[in-house]
């Protein structure tokens, strides 16, 4: 198969665990406010690549990824989702961690044809980063122009795959930096048995400038970036209602991680 990608960034740090290769995939299908690669949209854009040619790519930085992998997130990856299942396949082969960053909007239970794509990209993934945009449902879809169902049915899904999950959640001012959706997302994130780790990202508009490059407004406005202190704070209430939701991860704990 042939995918379009974006960019691939050879040195990843943050996007998974060690020093890994980051490929982003073009198109998605959402329109987040605080969006900063808006240029990841277009599902026609990109590079045409086969996964022979990515996986050619990382074989010549192989000694740098010891302890790392791949990481594939976009745009939204599962947009290209037989092509993500190819990619992930090869790299099993030859013993390459994989890690998917998604949101999770394209999963539907109720297609059998699509969730028998989503059965085989799971049975070659290592790891997920899920980005929860918006616990509430009204607010996501203001936020993200989309459903928040898909997202919920998507965690679910890797829960009983028995996926490893990393948790992101990107705290906006105004938006999403409120102690009771903060206090709810903990709450449902303690019914989950397979989270592994909690990234709170603190918003910012570096995306600006992208934007008026390529001559669109940029929907936040003026919208003031999040402290490292406001995010540290708001991950808090997080882990305090994951606690009251009785996730069971607790610190040490037998086949358990710490939360980052």
């Amino acid at each position: 198969m042939v995918g379009r990608v974006h960019s691939i960034e050879s040195f990843g740090t943050v996007d998974g665990p060690g020093i890994r290769m980051v490929v982003f995939l073009s198109g998605c299908p959402m329109r987040c406010l605080y969006c900063h690669n808006p240029d990841t949209w277009d599902p026609k854009g990109g590079t045409p690549m086969t996964a022979e040619q990515i996986l050619d790519q990382y074989r010549k930085a192989a000694h740098f990824y010891k302890r790392g992998g791949i990481t594939v997130t976009g745009g939204e990856p599962l947009m290209q989702i037989g092509f993500v299942a190819e990619l992930f396949e090869a790299a099993r082969r030859e013993g390459i961690h994989t890690c998917l960053d998604t949101s999770g909007i394209t999963f539907r239970p109720d297609s059998p044809g699509l969730l028998e794509k989503f059965d085989r990209l799971a049975a070659v993934t290592d790891l997920v980063l899920l980005d929860i945009k918006h616990i509430d449902p009204v607010e996501h879809k203001k936020l993200c122009s989309m459903p928040q169902e898909p997202v919920l049915a998507f965690a679910s899904y890797l829960e009983k795959k028995r996926i490893p999950v990393w948790i992101r959640h990107v705290v906006v001012p105004g938006i999403t930096d409120k102690e009771n959706y903060l206090y709810q997302l903990g709450l449902y994130l303690g019914t989950l048995t397979n989270i592994k780790a909690l990234d709170v990202l603190p918003y910012h508009d570096m995306g600006k400038a992208k934007y008026e490059k390529l001559g669109m407004d940029y929907p936040l406005g003026d919208t003031p970036p999040l402290s490292k202190e406001a995010a540290l704070q708001a991950r808090k209430v997080i882990l305090q209602g994951m606690r009251e939701g009785r996730i069971g991860l607790k610190r040490n704990e037998p086949g358990s991680q710490d939360f980052r």
